[in-house]
């Protein structure tokens, strides 16, 4: 009486131990499995790799320019006509420069001594040619030791250059005042000057390339309440 119970639930365990016939699932599976869905794999890559829109032809779209006031025209008109006048300024002293000198140098008597006064900004400069080799002394000094950078040197020499005297007298300059630049400027200032007492028919030249205006340019004084001429102290609103 005691194994009945044991076999009842042997036999109530059965039916779950027979399952050959639930197997089907998996049969059901196979054919998912078998389907030919990977194969789109590589178009779908291709896909991910193409750029959207990249056969597509671009369409070329013109800027629209925005209308200028009346202002900016004539601002850009004016700053057109300055470019075209300064580049005309410069052509027209590179190709002066190129031409030598259209005829020799005025014989100087041996005693004969031209002085000219020149300025530039604070700077006060007395000149006096003599005939000579070339010699140009300021304040008792060469040039090239009174003017180190080759830049004021040429300043100084330039009316020599350009009328061809250079080589024919010598130069004596007392300056004070002023500093280097601007004494080199009234070097040249005085040099010019001296010259057109040498010879009257250079004039004409040295006018047309600024040597003999007394160029007024300065530093602007310092205005009351500002720091400079112009510059203002910073503006605190707290």
């Amino acid at each position: 009486m005691a194994d009945e119970p044991q076999d009842q639930e042997t036999s109530e365990e059965q039916p779950p131990e027979e399952t050959p016939a639930a197997e089907p699932p998996p049969e059901e599976q196979a054919p998912v499995a078998e389907a030919p869905e990977p194969e789109p794999a590589p178009e779908a890559e291709k896909k991910k790799d193409a750029i959207p829109g990249a056969d597509l032809e671009p369409i070329a779209v013109e800027p629209e320019e925005r209308p200028l006031s009346a202002e900016e025209q004539a601002r850009r008109e004016a700053e057109e006509e300055e470019r075209r006048e300064r580049e005309a300024a410069l052509a027209a002293a590179s190709e002066a420069e190129e031409q030598a000198a259209s005829r020799a140098p005025a014989k100087m008597e041996g005693d004969s001594r031209y002085l000219a006064t020149g300025k530039r900004k604070h700077a006060i400069a007395r000149v006096t040619l003599l005939p000579g080799s070339g010699a140009f002394v300021v304040n008792g000094r060469p040039i090239e030791e009174f003017f180190p950078r080759p830049l004021h040197q040429t300043t100084a020499r330039q009316p020599l250059a350009t009328t061809g005297y250079e080589g024919s007298v010598d130069v004596r300059v007392r300056v004070h005042g002023g500093g280097i630049s601007g004494q080199a400027g009234a070097v040249r200032h005085g040099v010019a000057r001296a010259l057109t007492e040498v010879d009257p028919e250079l004039r004409g030249e040295l006018k047309r390339r600024g040597f003999l205006t007394r160029d007024a340019r300065a530093k602007e004084r310092r205005k009351a309440g500002l720091k400079k001429a112009r510059k203002r102290p910073q503006f605190s609103k707290r």
